[in-house]
């Protein structure tokens, strides 16, 4: 049976260590305790390839309550559901394109998700009451020995607090969601660190609602019209995607991103900072190894020079990787927001990204995390 919550409402999350890279039936044999959690109605966070997900049974109303009271999430924010067997999508979906199936064959399992006509098995509080459900298939090894040994289809938003950076490490999950969700699945970190392309094929032509892990343009090599959700597009009805409307992969402190020419953004990054700084401020500085770089040089922070040596107390940076392997950044992007959380910065100045394959999933968590807070130069 799952364990009662305590006297303060407390869950004693129960965490369990696996090998990604061992064989697959010893992972399902392992994974037997999280997989009866599940069929049972219980929460149990795991990881994917892109983030850690935070899972129940898509099937059972209650078990999707669960979900979204851990998190503190919008009821009218939609969940995706997890499979790990293409069989799966015939129940789940009330119908399936010749399109959609060739996107499934292409890039399933994968970080795609579908939005297709939902069946009525799927509990609307899955959709947020719509006629559609969002589905994909992981390719991450424990996500898929998980689902396979539930042997349910599993509704996972990302595994943190609702507005948060998004989990790469179980460690984010247990800061965020331990005493919560009764099982955490430790398989280490996630390789893409941004969560799934999220492409509606319920309308004509498709449109991308979230850029992720991949990228639009090895979609339009299959669906040449492909287009992505833009600003003049309707997001005021209930969202057809997680992502849309709700504040999202933001870390404590406020967030200025700068956009531009990029020598222009590591001089403004550098006055900005450098003033935020000389106020008393403490300053987090989200940059690639190539702007951090810079920035040492600039604002002298490895003098000995006693103004430079507060500035330095005050002016905290992490690296995400380099300009030219965004792949790289993104792996590292909510890992660097949690990392200056953790340094108790007051302010955090993030530069911007070109928006070629993942760098458009990058620039869109970046802007839904600035919220507004844009300087171009």
């Amino acid at each position: 049976m799952l364990d009662a919550p305590d006297e303060q409402g407390k869950l004693a999350t129960v965490r369990i260590q696996v090998d990604p890279r061992g064989p697959a039936d010893t992972l399902e044999e392992e994974l037997g305790e999280a997989a009866r959690v599940l069929r049972q109605g219980g929460t149990v966070a795991f990881p994917t390839e892109t983030v850690y997900g935070l899972g129940g049974n898509a099937l059972d109303r209650r078990a999707v309550a669960r979900i979204f009271v851990a998190k503190g999430r919008p009821q009218d924010n939609p969940l995706i559901v997890h499979i790990a067997e293409m069989e799966a999508l015939e129940t789940i979906a009330s119908s399936v394109s010749p399109e959609a199936r060739r996107l499934a064959d292409r890039f399933w399992p994968g970080p795609l998700t579908l939005i297709l006509p939902k069946s009525d098995i799927i509990p609307n509080e899955v959709t947020a009451g719509l006629e559609s459900v969002a589905v994909r298939m992981p390719s991450h090894p424990v996500a898929c020995a998980l689902i396979r040994a539930a042997g349910v289809p599993v509704a996972a938003p990302s595994a943190n607090m609702s507005g948060r950076p998004s989990p790469t490490a179980a460690d984010h999950v247990w800061r965020d969601m331990a005493g919560r969700i009764d099982v955490l699945v430790d398989g280490g970190l996630t390789d893409i660190g941004v969560e799934s392309t999220v492409l509606d094929m319920t309308c004509r032509p498709p449109v991308i609602l979230r850029p992720g892990g991949v990228a639009l343009e090895a979609i339009r090599e299959l669906i040449p019209e492909t287009r992505i959700l833009t600003g003049a597009d309707d997001v005021d009805a209930t969202p057809r995607s997680p992502g849309l409307r709700h504040k999202h992969y933001s870390p404590s402190s406020e967030l200025w991103l700068v956009v531009g020419e990029w020598e222009s953004q590591v001089r403004e990054i550098e006055k900005r900072a450098q003033a935020e700084a000389r106020r008393g401020r403490r300053v987090g500085l989200l940059v690639s190894a190539e702007t951090a770089a810079e920035l040492r040089a600039l604002l002298a922070l490895e003098s000995d020079v006693p103004e430079n040596k507060s500035l330095k107390r005050n002016i905290v940076a992490a690296e995400v990787g380099s300009r030219g392997n965004l792949s790289e950044v993104a792996s590292a992007l909510f890992d660097g927001m949690r990392r200056l959380d953790e340094a108790n910065v007051g302010i955090i100045f993030a530069e911007s990204y070109d928006t070629a394959g993942v760098g458009l999933a990058i620039m869109n968590r970046l802007t839904m995390a600035a919220g507004g807070r844009v300087v171009r130069v």
